[in-house]
């Protein structure tokens, strides 16, 4: 009886251990490989440290990086949206190079990295580009460059013979680093949309100015829009016209160099003015103290009314500062100045509070030092417009119709 269930066990042992053998295989190099199986018993510590890489997977297909350019915006944004913003490591070595290590995985993720071009405009730029890459290399589905101010913008055409055209060659960096879209706020001009060989999505900053002047009682009778200069007559026209559609003024300037505005002569130095008038006494004995005063004419009628100029950006404030001050000399009751970037180079802190305008209303596509600040100043921000256009940008619907 003992040697009939001593030979039983032997059978079931030797059927088990064929059975574990089943699934084993031969290498090429004649060894024999078996898997491994589970036992509940013993810890696997590579199962559960794959659970913990799982549970810490994104949620969310979106993500929202930010530069260090203007951080309170891209919070702003992200708040908005309901989201957080992604972690990731900025930092600045000893010689001025830039490190950036994403802290979150962004493998099939749509990322948008919030990083306007704003001064110092290389370093805010290239930092933009290693982000980009730093995106494109940890396998991230698409990458849009959300850039509420565009840099060198204004280099967009050849107006000399051997310039280059600056805006081009940002564009063609931003689309080599990887980046597969772009979504910007009001370029300089139209032709940038242009430049970039990738999906550009434009945004405009006129409806939060529009919404605010709104909000002011100032009768529509009263109103009148200014373009600063001939080449924002466009965007003074479109401005004037969804604001209860108000006359158009425009003032033609002839500028002397780069950030430089001619001015009406009598505005400029009492000294300077008089030392030009015996030059050219000298030179001819003949002046024409007329074509001497206009170098700066109007177009329409501003008496009484008051004056709203409209303009992308203000950087040393000289073209604004002079219109403002040759409305004025026709009767203007208030001037206004709008713009979407304030760039703020100096010294236009100066020229802009003293005293010509009523209020300077800006938006935060350039985040404005404190120092910078001013009692006419007035801030709007973009968030809302920013944060709409990405989600329609990653839902796949219309950014056009939100101007619309």
């Amino acid at each position: 009886m003992c040697s009939f269930f001593f030979l039983t066990n032997l059978v079931i042992t030797l059927f088990w251990q064929r059975c574990k053998l089943v699934d084993s295989f031969q290498l090429s190099n004649g060894r024999v490989c078996t898997p491994v199986h589970k036992d509940h018993n013993v810890p696997d510590f590579l199962g559960a440290q794959h659970e913990k890489e799982v549970l810490h997977k994104p949620l969310e297909r979106l993500l929202i990086f930010s530069g260090t350019a203007n951080p309170s915006l891209s919070q702003e944004v992200a708040c908005y949206m309901g989201l957080n913003l992604g972690k990731v490591k900025i930092k600045r070595f000893a010689d001025g190079e830039i490190y950036v290590q994403l802290q979150e995985s962004v493998r099939g993720c749509d990322v948008f990295l919030v990083q306007p071009t704003s001064p110092p405009a290389n370093e805010n730029l290239m930092e933009l580009l290693i982000m980009i890459d730093a995106c494109r290399r940890a396998s991230a589905r698409t990458i849009t460059a959300v850039i509420p101010y565009f840099g060198y913008a204004r280099a967009d055409r050849k107006t000399q013979g051997r310039e280059s055209i600056a805006a081009k060659l940002v564009a063609n960096m931003i689309t080599e680093a990887g980046a597969t879209r772009v979504l910007a706020c009001d370029l300089h001009s139209a032709q940038g949309l242009g430049y970039f060989d990738i999906p550009i999505d434009h945004v405009y900053g006129e409806p939060v100015i529009l919404d605010y002047l709104a909000s002011k009682i100032i009768s529509s009778n009263d109103l009148v829009v200014v373009s600063p200069d001939v080449g924002g007559v466009a965007r003074a026209r479109g401005f004037a016209k969804k604001l209860s559609d108000a006359p158009l003024a425009i003032v033609d300037k002839r500028r002397q160099g780069h950030n430089v505005s001619e001015q009406h002569l009598v505005l400029q130095n009492p000294v300077a003015f008089v030392l030009n008038i015996l030059k050219l006494l000298l030179a001819t004995c003949i002046i024409s103290i007329a074509s001497l005063r206009v170098v700066m004419n109007l177009i329409g009628d501003v008496r009484g009314k008051v004056a709203v100029m409209v303009d992308d950006m203000i950087d040393t404030a000289g073209t604004i500062a002079n219109a403002a001050a040759l409305l004025h000399q026709e009767g203007a009751r208030a001037v206004y100045a709008c713009c979407t970037h304030a760039v703020f180079s100096p010294p236009a802190i100066e020229r802009l509070s003293g005293g010509l305008f009523q209020e300077v209303i800006i938006t935060n596509t350039i985040p404005v030092l404190e120092k910078n600040y001013f009692p006419q100043l007035t801030v709007l921000s973009v968030a809302n417009l920013l944060a709409e256009a990405i989600w329609r940008v990653h839902d796949d619907g219309s950014v056009s119709s939100m101007f619309k």
